[in-house]
């Protein structure tokens, strides 16, 4: 016989967090950056044309743009499933964006557990040493960048 389940209030304000996209603006400006370069790279691919030279121009480096793109790269091989990103106006995220940006954060603050809580349950264990590299190699070099 079922049971009448009644959802308890964690799981309700878990379920009313992720009904609310997170705005652009209240990321790291590094996560923000990111996600940026991360539309911007699928618009280029839509395209079929290469995203660096705009990418140098919009983040004012070629390292940076190079770092972004193999990072892209990366997630996109240690994804799930497809990555989906909001239109490059939009300021809202879309649960992927706002996963990978949670990711990018604890890599800046460099707390590995912040960063592998984010992706808990959804990245395969195994591929976790690989996205962490990446986003460090972004961080640093967004943080160097002069």
């Amino acid at each position: 016989m079922p049971r009448n389940h009644t959802p308890n209030l964690s799981t309700i304000s878990t379920i009313a967090r992720l009904a609310e996209p997170t705005l652009v603006q209240s990321l790291n400006p590094i996560a923000a950056r990111f996600l940026h370069s991360l539309r911007l790279i699928a618009i280029h691919q839509r395209a079929r044309r290469d995203p660096v030279p705009e990418l140098a121009a919009r983040l004012s480096s070629v390292h940076v743009a190079a770092k972004a793109l193999a990072l892209s790269q990366i997630v996109s091989a240690v994804w799930p499933e497809n990555i989906h990103v909001s239109r490059f106006c939009c300021c809202r995220t879309t649960h992927d964006e706002a996963t990978i940006a949670s990711m990018i954060e604890g890599a800046c603050n460099r707390d590995r557990a912040q960063f592998d809580h984010a992706g808990e349950g959804f990245i395969r264990p195994d591929r976790m040493d690989r996205l962490w590299a990446g986003v460090l190699e972004l961080v640093e070099a967004e943080l160097t960048a002069c």
